[in-house]
């Protein structure tokens, strides 16, 4: 089935189940908080999972004359109902070994019932509760389905958690919480599923039925060694008659005991779907656990964003679509879209716009939607790339339909590409295309495929430019047409800055926002030298509580270029990316840190940050030793003597004894081969030729030492990258 089958599945199940998943994890929050709040008074006593019936009942009895019932919560509370010495009344929480009394039972609040009650069955009784079931099972589904799309969007199960590209708010956080959220929100559907089917006995069977079964006369209950831990209630015999006896209710069975000789009257085992509802319960619920409860308190929340995000996502998808004029028979220009979350669509209206405001017969479509176009001059196709070289999910069907449907005259066409020069197969799919209109008899190729990086305005008019001059037409060249500016920027303020020399192009610049910004090292700095929405991202140092990047000043570089031309007390409006899949490993037993370049300017604030003293190892490559380096080495002086790292190990690729950082790596393959088996991480940041040269020679080890491919340590986990 396509991604697109999958996507509008999943988007189909969320519109119809919206209404009744806001309400339901609404209130779900709200009695998962106080799942966690109930827990709070001191009710329970110490070491309870010790407590046997022997050493609780005989001293209950001797301080309350007249028991009627003892039970046990989820949150393991005992809660007596008795008359005292005195005649009184009692009906509390108390301690089962002294029989003091802890607190007043009390029921749940009018509010707490109220809220229960709509998120059980909103107050439609039975038919709510069919309702709620309905729903839960929907939310199965689109936990599910979801799941399907993360996996294909990822391509396999074991590049489940890798990078995610982040296009926008709402895209970015829906598929990143949502793997994260994955596994609490599914026990949360299929146990509320569970729930409502049983409610309606829907597992009822002869299997899971199981009669009493009569104990023989030498059958006992065992009060000496029984837990209270695994009793629900006990029902007191109502007077001191031979033939009244206890009712106890286990975690696993009912059972009647002769109160003078605890001989076992009667063995009724639960039936498994009573076992199993219980279970469900406490899943559902998190009543039995204050941990569980507060995940699902922030699963619950995060499907309240799903909502938000989803229909965000929705909604700026169809954003960018427009009404076309003219139809696809009759108009001379022909675009199609291949857009994921329509970037490129919004390129390819302004260009729409533009023709059709200078009299143009032009149609625009998406990509999935190409036929015959019997009056077409000119055809564009505008087509990001998605995964690893593949189409957008607007896009998957083109090919096919390109050998299907042949057009019937010649017609120029001409391929522009967007992606990012981050990924190995940037622009892939735009440029497979390219080749496939190529070998069409009818498809003349008016210009090479063009690419654009990272939605570049001004890339993109260098294609119209070109474009302009092989039509004889005047389309905007102004990059601002074609830019969005971004939102929700905050100010940044130089507050320091190294200077370059002939010798090294390199510089640092710290900079510090006047309001509150948490961030840590290896998150990202995004900013915008056109003040548009051409992005530049640099991973960040925490030092001190600023922001410290190392950049390498680039002739003609729009973002080092920008960053260098800044002076101390300028301020620039940038966003922070938060990065968590690159942060240092909180329980990391050791770390290896390479990078060559600027690339290590997360690490130095790693490194500072490292008050726990974990192991650190830092392997860096340069060009040649100078001012910057020198600066690398007193820090790591500094970090030394601060026991915040163990060793620092330099490589220079234009020194006489020249060699690269993957050579430190060979020269200590034992050291590598054992800290990989020992459960240690290696992070990498740098150049991305860098990260495929030090991966290789990882390997060739991991395979020579431990006869593993550095992928299974991958999937561990102990690798990570974030390199450009």
């Amino acid at each position: 089935m396509t991604l697109s089958f999958w996507r509008y599945l999943h988007l189909a199940l969320a519109v119809f189940s919206s209404v009744f998943l806001f309400l339901a994890a609404t209130t779900g929050i709200i009695l998962a908080v106080d799942a966690v709040c109930e827990k709070t008074p001191p009710y329970k006593v110490g070491h309870f999972d010790t407590i046997t019936l022997q050493e609780s009942l005989p001293n209950l009895r001797k301080i309350y004359p007249e028991i009627t019932e003892l039970s046990i919560d989820h949150n393991q509370f005992v809660t007596l109902q008795a008359i005292d010495k005195e005649g009184n009344d009692v009906h509390a929480y108390i301690d089962p070994t002294t029989g003091k009394i802890l607190g007043k039972a009390s029921k749940k609040s009018n509010f707490i019932q109220w809220i229960t009650s709509l998120h059980r069955s909103l107050f439609l009784h039975e038919t709510g509760r069919i309702l709620i079931g309905i729903n839960s099972f929907i939310l199965v589904l689109i936990a599910l389905t979801g799941l399907v799309l993360v996996v294909k969007r990822q391509k396999g199960i074991r590049k489940f958690f890798s990078k995610i590209v982040k296009d926008y708010f709402a895209q970015y956080y829906h598929v990143v919480l949502g793997r994260i959220a994955l596994v609490p929100i599914l026990i949360i559907a299929l146990s509320g599923t569970y729930l409502s089917l049983n409610r309606f006995q829907a597992f009822d069977s002869k299997e899971t039925k199981k009669a009493p079964v009569e104990a023989t006369s030498d059958s006992k209950f065992d009060f000496k060694n029984t837990p209270l831990s695994e009793v629900k209630k006990i029902e007191f015999p109502f007077s001191d008659d031979e033939e009244d006896f206890y009712i106890f209710e286990l975690n696993d069975r009912k059972i009647e005991v002769n109160q003078y000789s605890y001989e076992i009257l009667k063995n009724e085992p639960y039936a498994t779907s009573a076992l199993l509802s219980e279970l469900s319960l406490d899943l559902h619920t998190g009543r039995a656990n204050m941990a569980w409860a507060f995940i699902l308190a922030l699963a619950s929340a995060n499907i309240l964003f799903f909502i938000y995000s989803g229909f965000a996502m929705t909604f700026k998808r169809r954003a960018v679509r427009i009404k076309n004029k003219f139809k696809a028979t009759e108009s001379k220009h022909i675009l199609l879209v291949g857009s994921e979350n329509g970037s490129s669509l919004r390129f390819a209206n302004a260009i729409y716009k533009q023709l059709i405001g200078q009299g143009e017969t032009a149609f625009i479509s998406q990509m999935n939607e190409y036929q015959s176009y019997p009056k077409a001059e000119n055809l564009i196709v505008f087509s990001s790339t998605y995964g690893l070289g593949d189409a957008p999910s607007n896009a998957t069907k083109f090919e096919n339909l390109v050998h299907q449907i042949p057009q019937n005259q010649n017609i120029n066409y001409s391929v522009v590409g967007f992606g990012s020069k981050s990924y190995p197969d940037f622009c892939g799919y735009a440029k497979k295309i390219d080749i496939e209109l190529a070998n069409k008899n009818w498809a003349n190729r008016l210009l090479d495929v063009q690419t654009v990086n990272d939605k570049s305005a001004e890339e993109f008019v260098n294609w119209v430019k070109l474009w302009n001059a092989k039509t004889n037409f005047s389309l905007s060249t102004t990059p601002s047409l074609y830019n969005t500016v971004p939102n929700s920027l905050q100010k940044f303020m130089v507050v320091n800055k190294t200077e370059v020399t002939a010798s090294d192009q390199t510089f640092l610049i710290t900079f510090k926002t006047s309001i509150a910004c948490p961030f840590t090292s290896g998150d990202l700095l995004a900013i915008y030298p056109n003040n548009d929405n051409r992005e530049r991202l640099y991973s960040i140092a925490n030092n001190n509580g600023m922001l410290q990047l190392a950049i390498k000043l680039h002739p003609h570089g729009l973002g080092s270029g920008f960053l260098h031309n800044l002076k101390i007390g300028d301020t620039i409006k940038a966003r922070i990316v938060n990065n968590p899949a690159f942060h240092l490993p909180k329980k990391a037993k050791e770390v290896v840190l390479i990078s060559n370049g600027t690339g290590i300017a997360p690490f130095l604030g790693m490194i500072a940050q490292n008050k726990k003293n974990t192991p650190i190892h830092l392997y860096s490559g340069f060009r040649q030793e100078n001012e910057t380096t020198l600066y690398y080495q007193n820090f790591a002086n500094r970090m030394f003597q601060k026991k915040r790292l163990v060793h620092f190990h330099l490589a220079f690729s234009r020194e006489k004894d020249h060699h690269y950082v993957m050579d430190l790596v060979k020269r200590d393959e034992t050291f590598f081969a054992n800290l990989l088996e020992n459960g240690g991480h290696i992070m990498i940041c740098g150049a991305l030729k860098m990260q495929f040269d030090v991966e290789n020679v990882l390997d060739a080890i991991c395979l020579a030492h431990h006869n593993k491919t550095l992928s299974e340590y991958i999937g561990k986990g102990q690798i990570l990258t974030d390199c450009y």
